[in-house]
């Protein structure tokens, strides 16, 4: 009887032992881009990392990359619906009507860079409530966000400043940045990213591609276009937003979701050095390759957002809202403007 006393305490603790280890919950995640680019690799090494060592295991993410579990086109609803994917990256540009207030970020020529860019884009978050609301009516919550890297102008000919654009062939995928275009005198078009794109700057239909520096050479931009115009400043207001299913997250005990939340802190506190090291990298391989990378003044920055027209371009998309029935999108408008120039100041 003694014995049994003795033993009953560590046959229960090997019964409940497994319990506790099958207790850890799995987060399936989407990703549309494939596992290996900068941001996917800082979100799987840093962030998810961080998840599951804060969490000290409770939390479990099961990533799945390349649009395996949908297209990035789909990603909001996918996770909205929280059926294949509790979490995914949703790339606001994508879902412009489901989420419009938060196409005004792209609305803007130039903007803060690196760690400043992830200081703006938190402040926005928490400052400004109908970010978080616009997300929220589409039943998913923000955990964390990358950003994206500063624009860049690759051109098969060569560029003194963002003035040469005019009378050339330039290719963008975004609205705003096709007006820019536009009013700076160029010949804005669009065509699907890759080999065409490619191909078209091989044979001189397109004069030069308006598009993020890491995109650029991801494709090997340089080589058909390498005389290279950029900024850290040239704002590309491009946010991908990491988000989860909002009845997921309203179903995590409090312990766990603070652990999300330091681990958000964690990533956010090295993302932007990370960023700017990775740009720098870019930049000199682009160089050794034979392209000629030029870094824009503050007066040539000044002279795009004079070019560029903005503010009409953002009076017309604001009226195109008011007649849509979107709230708020003018006083949204105006308050992210203000944050970007306090931002730019500090």
């Amino acid at each position: 009887m003694e014995l049994t006393n003795r033993l009953l305490p560590i046959l229960l603790a090997g019964f409940l032992l497994p319990n506790t280890v099958l207790a850890a919950k799995t987060l399936k995640y989407s990703d549309h881009e494939a596992l290996g680019g900068a941001r996917t690799q800082f979100i799987n090494d840093v962030f998810f990392s961080s998840i599951e060592n804060e969490s000290h295991g409770r939390l479990k993410i099961e990533p799945h990359w390349g649009g395996e579990l949908g297209a990035g086109y789909d990603a909001l609803a996918l996770v909205g619906q929280g059926t294949k994917a509790d979490m995914a990256i949703v790339v606001p540009e994508y879902t412009a009507k489901q989420l419009p207030l938060h196409q005004i970020f792209k609305s803007f020529p130039v903007g803060p860079a690196a760690d400043r860019q992830v200081d703006f884009f938190r402040r926005v978050y928490t400052q400004l409530p109908v970010f978080p609301l616009e997300l929220e009516k589409n039943n998913v919550v923000n955990l964390y966000f990358a950003t994206g890297y500063p624009l860049a102008f690759f051109s098969t000919k060569p560029m003194t400043s963002l003035a040469d654009v005019k009378g050339g062939t330039w290719r963008s995928a975004s609205f705003w940045h096709q007006d820019f275009l536009t009013n700076a005198g160029a010949k804005a078009v669009t065509m699907p990213w890759g080999d065409r794109t490619r191909k078209a700057l091989q044979s001189g239909a397109l004069d030069g591609i308006m598009v993020n520096l890491d995109s650029g050479y991801d494709v090997e931009a340089h080589k058909t276009s390498p005389h290279i115009l950029i900024s850290k400043n040239l704002w590309l207001g491009h946010i991908y937003l990491l988000v989860m299913n909002k009845n997921t997250w309203d179903g995590l005990e409090k312990q766990d979701q603070e652990a999300i939340q330091r681990a958000a802190e964690i990533a956010y506190k090295k993302q932007g050095s990370v960023m700017d090291s990775s740009l720098t990298a870019q930049i000199a391989d682009m160089r050794q390759e034979g392209a000629k990378v030029q870094f824009l003044s503050a007066d040539k920055l000044q002279q795009w957002k004079t070019l560029s027209r903005y503010h009409e371009v953002q009076e017309n998309w604001l009226k195109e809202q008011e007649n849509a029935g979107v709230k708020d999108a003018s006083a949204t408008m105006m308050k992210v403007s203000q944050m970007i120039n306090d931002a730019m100041k500090e």
